[in-house]
This record gives structure tokens, sequence and C-alpha cells, in this order.
């Protein structure tokens, strides 16, 4: 049985996406002949993926777009977020793209088009070629200037029907789990020695953001990973580990864009980012909307004082959790009040996109279709609550599920299912879940809403 679709404020006033991944879905190594990633190295280590999977063959969607293509058009999205590999176009970081790869890239696009779907590419989601991290990855200034030269190869391919663009996917996640304590590719554990990789993405970004604008893009942005930070203990010492975790995880990499220039970093005893002049300028100027992808709030506490940073992690008091468990708390009112708070802060700010926003749960399929109440009661919640955020002056103007498809979730490997439509990883199977059929109603629904107030105004 299907649940009566939410009715989240004003839906008729938001585009509606659906995102997945290149790496998580796509498979086809040899096939594709792409290059060597950060990926492949890390899953190599003993222990980083939970499962000790490989993104192989994943979805199998390099070799079957066609299907996917087909989903996307059957929720009847307005747009479609899809990612496009450095290390597929470029194997080795450098030199002329990989023909097959950029056809490849090329036909995604048409068969979108061909469907009524807006094709919204990213071009870095976390697949840096391994060459490139050999030369000191997003730790060296240098490789902001070798991305501006892959978003100038795929512009030449694309930019002819591409028109929206987001470069960068989750900067902060790279920094923080990437290169900061390893829980992600490259799998570095440099604590704060991990923050220049901030300034040098963004400043990727910038470099990125001119190239494609020459291609004729009217709409570029990155999309960050934020979360809604909360003290433990309504204490000062709390107070000021949430607003240390706050200014790394978030604050860092919005107010460069928003206010061009950094928080104070000597607050937390931190060195200041490596800034050359005119780079603040050139980030401040870069975006023409803001990416937030949002899945949970943060709880913080106070860490113990020999510890090397000055906030711990823990559980949300009282909060449902996600198939995650207690790290990915269900809060869907931290939603609004990060809108709220960053609508605050920036009253001048940009068109906001939610780039990603989506749960995994247990499931087994046991029938024709699963019935995953739990996702559509997250997602109900969470349309709710940036349609809360819009009545109260917030210029959402998109929202994205995570995910179109269940994929090969990174460290987790084949453990965890974002997805509208299950997977059956064995014989790439695709079926619509009922949350697939939910999303597909919710659309016609803000369709005929905002179709109606047309009409009345």
């Amino acid at each position: 049985m299907i649940r009566e679709a939410p009715r989240p404020s004003a839906p008729g006033r938001l585009r509606w996406s659906a995102a997945t991944s290149a790496f998580q879905i796509e498979g086809s190594r040899p096939t594709g002949a792409r290059g060597r990633s950060i990926w492949d190295d890390f899953l190599e280590a003993p222990g980083a993926i939970v499962d000790g999977s490989t993104a192989e063959p994943a979805c199998d969607s390099y070799r079957n777009p066609e299907s996917d293509v087909a989903l996307a058009a059957g929720l009847g999205l307005d747009r479609y977020r899809f990612s496009i590999p450095w290390a597929r176009v470029q194997p080795d970081g450098r030199g002329a793209g990989d023909t097959a790869a950029l056809d490849h890239y090329s036909r995604l696009v048409d068969l979108l088009l061909e469907s009524g779907v807006v094709p919204f590419p990213t071009l870095f989601h976390w697949e840096m070629p391994s060459a490139v991290e050999a030369e000191g990855g997003w730790l060296s200034r240098d490789t902001a200037e070798r991305f501006a030269e892959y978003a100038q190869i795929v512009a030449a391919a694309l930019g002819d029907r591409v028109e929206h663009w987001y470069t960068l996917n989750e900067p902060a996640m790279t920094t923080l789990q990437g290169y900061a304590v390893g829980a992600l590719a490259p799998g570095r554990q440099l604590l704060f020695g991990a923050l220049p990789t901030a300034h040098h993405q963004l400043l990727a970004h910038a470099r990125a953001a001119t190239v494609l604008r020459a291609r004729g893009a009217t709409a570029v942005g990155l999309v960050n990973n934020h979360t809604w930070v909360l003290p433990l203990r309504d204490t000062a010492e709390d107070h000021r580990a949430a607003a240390s975790y706050d200014l790394l995880h978030n604050r860092l990499f919005s107010e460069p864009l928003l206010t061009g220039g950094y928080p104070d970093l000597e607050e937390l005893g931190l060195p200041p980012m490596p800034v050359r002049e005119g780079d603040l300028e050139e980030i401040g100027h870069s975006i023409d909307f803001y990416g937030i992808n949002f899945y949970n709030p943060t709880t913080v506490t106070a860490a113990a004082t020999e510890s090397p940073v000055p906030f711990d992690i823990v559980p949300t008091p009282g909060a449902p959790i996600t198939g995650f468990g207690p790290e990915w708390p269900i809060m869907p009112s931290a939603l609004r009040d990060l809108l709220l708070d960053l609508h605050a802060r920036h009253p001048g700010l940009p068109p906001v996109i939610i780039g990603e926003n989506g749960a995994s749960f247990p499931e087994q399929k046991r029938a024709a279709r699963i019935d995953d109440a739990e996702r559509i009661d997250y997602l109900s919640g969470h349309i709710g609550a940036v349609g809360e955020a819009i009545e109260a002056g917030v210029p959402v103007e998109e929202y994205t599920v995570w995910s179109l498809l269940d994929n090969w979730e990174w460290a987790d490997g084949y453990t965890q299912r974002f997805g509208l439509v299950h997977v059956d990883f064995v014989t790439g199977e695709r079926t619509p879940k009922a949350s697939y059929d939910w999303y597909r109603e919710l659309i016609a629904r803000s369709r005929s809403v905002a179709s109606t107030a047309e009409v009345a105004g």
C-alpha cells in the first residue's frame, strides 16, 4: 500500500531531482577503460570496506544507461544529477580526454534530453585519478589547475547541451574524512594538516566555474555536506565544542563562497589557510547557486583535555536512527534550522539547491517490491522541513533525493541501500520500491499545485 504523499509547504515552487554517482553505480572498469582512481587504491587496503566488496559491477550502469534514464524519466524528474569520473576521462589526470568516455557521457546527456529530463552533472564526486593523488592530490595547489583542465575537456564535449553544473561534491568530506581521519579515500590521517585541501578544492571549483561559463554554462555551483550541530549539554564547554565543529564542518567551506573570507581559525589554535592574492575574490564570485547535501544533525560534547580535537561526536539523544545506526540520527527539523541559520547569516544568500537528501534502512526483497515506509517517512519529513524554510524566506529552488538506485556505498560496500529503486547486484535487475511511486506522485502533485497557482495568479 502506497502512503499518502506529504503536502510540504509550497511544493510547486520546487524543482525535483534524484542523484547517483559514477563510481557507485557504473562498474565496467575493463570495458570502459577507466583509469585508476583513489577509490581503487583505497578499497584494496585490508578492512577498508565493511563487506570486503568492490564497485564491480555495482549497478553496471556504464553498459546500460538506458535503464537509469528510463527510471529518472518515469519519476517525472525535472533534473537528474549524475557524475563524470575524472579518472575515466583523464586516466592519468593529464592530457587529452578519452574519446570513448566522452562519447558515453555525451550519449547519456542526449538520452536525458530526449526523455525530457535536464542533465545536471557533477565533475568531481570523490574520484581523483591515482596519478594526481600521487603528486599531492588536494594538498597541492597545482591540482586546482589540473582540475580546470579536466573541466575544459568535459565542457568542450558537453557544453553545447549542458547548462547546469556541479563542480565538486562535498569538499568537507574529502577534507575531514579523506585527508584528516582516513575513513574515506585517499585514506590519509593528517588531522589539522588536512586543512589546505579545503582551500585547494574551493580554488579548483572557482577555476572550473570560469571554464564552464566560457562554454555556455548558465548555473554553476558546488554542493557541500552540511550538518546542524547540537551541543549535548547546555554548558559553556559543550557550546564551544559545537561552535568548533560547526566551523570545521560547515563554515570553513560555506563562508569563502558566501562572504569571500574564511572564518577565524586562530580561535582553534590553527594556522591560516594557504591563500594567495586574488584567491578569495575568485572564490567569492564563483557560484550561481549554493548546494547543500543534508542527511543528519551532529551532536557534540567537549573532548577530554588530552584529545587532539576539542570535540567528541556522540549519539543524538532521543532521535530515531537510519541503517547506519547512531551516527546517522533522523531529525527533519535540523534541516529547516540549518537553512534558516544559513539565510540569517547570509542575507544575500543565492538560490539554494538541496543536492542530496535520503536515508538507508535495512531491506530484504521478499515480495515483488519493497514497501520502504521508513524511507517515505524520512523523505516526507525532510521535504516538509524544506517547505517550512521556503515559507520563512529561504530561497530553496530544488530538492534532490539520494539516491535513484541502490548502489555501492563507499566504505560500507553493499551493506547500505539508499535507493528509490532496488538493485539486484548479481543480476542487475531494477525494481522500483514504494518510495519510487510515492516520489513520482509527489512530483505530479506539486506540478498540479504550481499550475493551479499560475491560473489563480
